[in-house]
């Protein structure tokens, strides 16, 4: 079979950054599942992407569809025929659905019962009738954003400008919208030229000509050795950040790095501040001396060639030093108030309408972290230090300079309170409640900071539940799931047991008081709470790769307990190929499977020894009562140590005892020792969900 390249290109107004990755990933898998089903074998797809394309060129194109053969079972024959031999309606759909006649069809017997059978042979299409349907692939793609443009109901991500298709040297015919497919790319906006491609192949070498290097890869190396190479010749240290890396390669076609320079007064500024300037705002890296000193430079990409730099350089200084200098200006008028006078206008601010002020969730906080600061075992000091944090840690909200760079919140916070005097535990508080800002982003190294973030945290899922503001499906505007995520890997870092139900209990009573919470019932949906967050410890184990029958054994614990959900993943994990583990997890799931038939009033779990029939009852009983003995002071590790050890008497003690017996003072008293056994077990989860094999 003759193999061909085939040339896909769509071309578009430029696309936002964050899009054309991800977008070439998606039109390669959706190519690639469209290849595949219609039965077209190729090599290798290599895909192209700039700011103003999506490209594909796919290489080794079988010219033709491979020609197949397929045995079809049809209906059997006492359906097929009647007794006269003639053909059923059935037998004909059969036929006719397959694109054959009545003729065609044979008999087969498939363990001793006749059937129709259909040999079906289909020859293979040309590659070149086919690839026109390629355009349903395009039209398919999702995009987060999209936008129609002329009087066109189509909607894409940006406006489809020019497509190519090009098989080897011949143009595959189709259109979108009033786009014909045809032979001709275009070259960079201001350096190129529209360029005619004689053939598939000459694609990257024409555009590389033409100032368009259409390879991301080698478009991002080049940007990287040329910022080496001005970091060697300044003797700089340039941090090269890969997600900025990514950004600015998705919006360049042809990249040329330059640098410039600002005045040295603004390191004066926190240099938080300079970077957010330059990184986030103007796409610049920055720079430092080998002493690890930031310096008054950037360093930019141009999309375009060498040609009237100066210019270029020139420009960027301008734009840069105009956010410097507002920079400058609020970083020294907002150090002209004092903390309570920012905290005071905290009260003017909405946290949320139906919840209340940002001042008023201050002091929800403030009594939740001092709650929890107790129940994690904190120092005075640091129990000291959080409780001033939590008076102040949201008063930069109010500040100008968070006001112009939002994303310095907690940032400025703490340089502020450190110029202002307080204590560097404070300080660090206040920037470290943010965080984690993303899944995988950095915890708070900090007692104080890690409190205060979980506490802040907590508030906000309490007070939007307490308002029905639940998440549902995708739709999560307060960010819900990401804070409840970061309760969760706070919680794994730190091993602070955080028993759900018990603490949302506690925590209702403390701020029961609170004259903001007159509106906020924050009983209403206490069950949806405890689920939501059990739910970010799932997310956590899956992201582990653990079974998932062990995460639904380990978060139905007693006690909804977070940190006994990791410690317990951990134990069962390390015995799950002890030799042993089968026969005492069946041991200790019988009991439990036996104790949920206990529905006696007297929910007391008292065993009468004076009821006991057989021996092995007394020696159970005297050996539970030896595990519960200190347990909340065992381990976990300990507790599965200790029930495994209680397996050989748990087995004499099923084959000597009929739990149910017909006296039912006997069958409660036995029942209850399975209870008293079954909430130890539960120390460890749910182990009924647990296979073992």
């Amino acid at each position: 079979m003759n193999v061909k390249d085939f040339l896909l290109e769509i071309g578009l107004e430029e696309m936002p950054a964050h899009v054309v990755t991800p977008s070439i990933v998606q039109l390669n898998q959706r190519v690639q599942q469209f290849l595949k089903d219609e039965n077209l074998d190729y090599d290798s797809i290599q895909p192209f992407s700039t700011p103003r394309r999506l490209t594909l060129l796919i290489k080794g194109l079988a010219d033709k569809q491979a020609d197949s053969h397929e045995t079809l079972r049809g209906p059997a024959k006492q359906i097929a025929q009647d007794e006269a031999g003639n053909w059923s309606k059935a037998a004909q759909g059969f036929a006719r659905g397959q694109g054959a006649t009545v003729d065609e069809l044979t008999f087969k017997e498939v363990k001793g019962k006749t059937y129709v059978f259909l040999e079906k042979n289909t020859v293979g299409q040309p590659a070149a009738e086919i690839l026109p349907k390629i355009a349903t692939a395009i039209t398919a793609m999702n995009f987060p954003t999209r936008m129609h443009w002329g009087n066109y109901d189509f909607e894409y991500i940006r406006p489809i400008h020019w497509l190519v298709a090009l098989l080897d040297d011949v143009v595959i015919p189709f259109n979108i919208l009033n786009i014909e497919t045809g032979r001709e790319t275009r070259g960079h906006r201001f350096l190129g030229k529209n360029i005619t491609l004689p053939n598939a192949d000459a694609y990257e070498e024409a555009l590389k000509e033409d100032y368009v290097i259409v390879d991301a890869a080698e478009r991002k190396d080049v940007i990287r050795k040329q910022i080496h190479t001005l970091a060697v010749e300044n003797d700089w240290q340039v941090d090269l950040d890969e997600d900025l890396l990514e950004e600015v390669n998705n919006l360049v076609e042809y990249p040329t790095a330059f640098y410039g320079e600002f005045d040295p007064k603004y390191l004066e500024i926190p240099e938080e501040v300079l970077i957010t300037s330059m990184k986030d705002n103007q796409r610049y890296f920055y720079a430092r001396s080998q002493e690890g000193q930031l310096l008054p430079v950037f360093i930019g990409v141009r999309n375009g060639n060498s040609e009237h730099l100066d210019n270029v350089v020139s420009g960027n200084e301008k734009v840069l030093v105009a956010r410097l200098e507002d920079a400058q200006f609020f970083y020294e008028e907002d150090q002209k108030k004092t903390i309570q006078d920012y905290v005071a206008q905290l009260k003017q601010v909405s946290f949320h309408d139906k919840i209340g002020s940002m001042y008023e969730k201050m002091q929800r906080v403030g009594k939740i972290a001092q709650f929890l600061g107790q129940r994690f075992g904190l120092t005075e000091t640091e129990l000291t230090d959080l409780k001033r944090a939590a008076e102040i840690y949201k008063f930069d909200l109010v500040t100008g300079m968070v006001g112009e760079f939002p994303e310095l919140q907690g940032v400025m916070g703490e340089k502020y309170a450190l110029l202002a005097g307080e204590k560097p535990a404070v300080a660090t508080a206040i920037r470290e409640h943010y965080l984690p800002t993303a899944s995988r982003g950095a915890l708070p190294q900090t007692n104080v900071g890690a409190v205060l973030s979980i506490a802040d945290k907590l508030d906000s899922i309490l007070s939007f539940f307490a308002v029905a503001l639940i998440p549902n499906g995708s739709n999560d505007p307060y960010a819900l799931r990401r804070q409840s995520f970061g309760i969760v890997r706070i919680l794994q870092d730190r091993k602070w047991h955080f028993p759900i139900d018990e603490l949302q209990e506690q925590i209702k009573k403390l701020i029961a008081n609170e004259g903001s919470e007159a509106h906020l019932d924050l009983t209403a949906h206490q069950k949806e709470v405890r689920e939501f967050i059990i739910d970010r410890v799932k997310q956590w184990f899956s992201i582990q790769k653990e079974n998932h029958d062990l995460i639904d054994a380990v978060v139905d614990n007693r006690n909804k307990d977070i940190a006994d959900m990791f410690a317990a993943a951990k134990v069962l994990q390390q015995h799950r190929e002890d030799p042993s583990f089968k026969t005492t997890i069946e041991a200790l799931t019988r009991v439990m499977r036996l104790s949920q038939k206990a529905d006696f009033a007297d929910t007391t779990l008292t065993v009468d020894p004076t009821l006991f029939q057989d021996d092995t009852e007394a020696q159970l009983y005297t050996k539970v009562s030896e595990i519960q003995k200190n347990l909340a002071d065992k381990s976990l590790e300990t507790v599965y140590q200790e029930l495994e050890g209680l397996k050989p008497t748990i087995e004499a003690y099923f084959e000597a005892n009929m739990i149910m017996d017909k006296d039912p003072k006997i069958r409660d008293n036995r029942l209850k020792q399975l209870l008293i056994i079954n909430n130890i077990v539960l120390s460890l989860g749910d182990l009924t969900e647990l296979i073992v094999k």
